[in-house]
């Protein structure tokens, strides 16, 4: 046995003490109840334990490929598309929608018994290029966003649960971005592009999605009031994303006290994009850096109630956008570039489990 089996199969015996999962080719328990306690469970299974999704971007090019698309269905219970769903895939001419990739999510989804996390409808990046750069009076950008956000919510009304209604909103000193939208019509679209997507469909969870906002500092005071201000105005607003991109051994040590007090808000928090990347080439004690990291912001979303669950920014290091983004980083997910599981993998696990 090498030695990283000898650690997979330890730390799975950990689960099996505290919480019934049983290790690697072990039998397993029978609870009290009598039900059969699967032996080497997924990520999906151990998070339907506790209520929570386990979900994963998928990359739509990926889906042909039988060893990246059994992973995504077999271990996650929620996808959310990485780029088929945002405005430039969809709507790459005025007017003119592609709904191919986005439609083949959902489908796969569907075949899949899993949700689907709709991301994301008012963005200032990956804008289509009619829209980025054209020219359009405060009335018609507004009528153009709430129209879009009308069109693709209304298209996949009870189909997808939960969207991205808004976007990377902040600067990084808490100052509401200067987009398009918010130049033009300012922080009022928020509000609209909310209402707009609560009437296309009434049974969709919807939120504000952001990066550097896990920990508490000036973005997410900045985040934490505007959320306030919505709900005092009435704006259906009923989550908020904190994507988690997040550095080796530098997860915010407020990470805990910071969702907790947007939960105190009664609003529903998602981990929604998370991934821990590493300067490159990873080697041994990286990795188990890396997994403690991924053991805590699993520990951290089971000790809040409102935690609905986390989402990972892809599953696979081969895919990952961190290396193109981020020079001499990567190996930022649970599964290496050969889609093996890394200690990562079976320590978000035990996080999950609660052990």
């Amino acid at each position: 046995m090498s030695l990283r089996s000898a650690a997979l199969v330890a730390s799975a015996t950990m689960a099996t003490l505290a919480f019934g999962l049983a290790a690697p080719g072990q039998a397993a328990e029978h609870p009290a109840g009598g039900a059969a306690v699967k032996a080497n469970p997924t990520l999906r299974e151990v998070a339907d334990r506790t209520g929570r999704f386990i979900g994963t971007a998928i990359n739509d090019g990926r889906l042909g490929d039988a060893t990246y698309a059994n992973i995504a269905k077999t271990e996650f219970s929620s996808v959310t598309a990485e780029n088929a769903m945002k405005w430039g895939s969809v709507e790459p001419n005025r007017g003119q929608f592609n709904w191919a990739a986005a439609d083949r999510l959902v489908s796969f989804a569907q075949s899949n018994n899993q949700k689907v996390y709709g991301h994301t409808l008012v963005w200032h990046s990956q804008m289509p290029n009619w829209l980025a750069n054209g020219s359009f009076s405060n009335a018609e950008l507004r009528t153009i966003m709430t129209d879009h956000v009308t069109t693709q919510v209304s298209r996949y009304k009870g189909k997808v649960q939960r969207w991205d209604v808004v976007n990377e909103a902040f600067n990084e000193d808490g100052s509401l971005r200067q987009s398009k939208f918010q130049q033009q019509l300012g922080e009022s679209y928020i509000a609209d592009a909310f209402r707009a997507a609560r009437a296309a469909d009434p049974g969709a969870k919807l939120f504000i999605n952001d990066y550097n906002t896990e920990g508490t500092g000036a973005k997410s005071n900045g985040l934490y009031n505007l959320v306030q201000r919505l709900k005092s105005q009435g704006v259906p607003i009923d989550g908020v994303g904190f994507q988690s991109h997040l550095i080796v051994n530098q997860v915010p040590s407020t990470v805990k006290a910071n969702l907790q007090r947007f939960a105190d808000l009664g609003l529903e928090i998602v981990v929604s994009e998370l991934d821990i990347r590493m300067a490159t080439p990873a080697d041994s004690t990286k990795l188990q850096q890396q997994a403690a990291n991924y053991k805590t912001v699993a520990q951290t979303c089971l000790a809040i109630s409102r935690c609905a669950g986390i989402t990972v920014w892809g599953f696979g290091d081969r895919d990952s956008w961190v290396p193109g983004t981020f020079p001499g980083q990567g190996a930022a997910n649970l599964y290496d570039n050969n889609y093996q599981p890394k200690p990562a993998y079976t320590a978000f696990r035990d996080g999950l489990a609660g052990s």
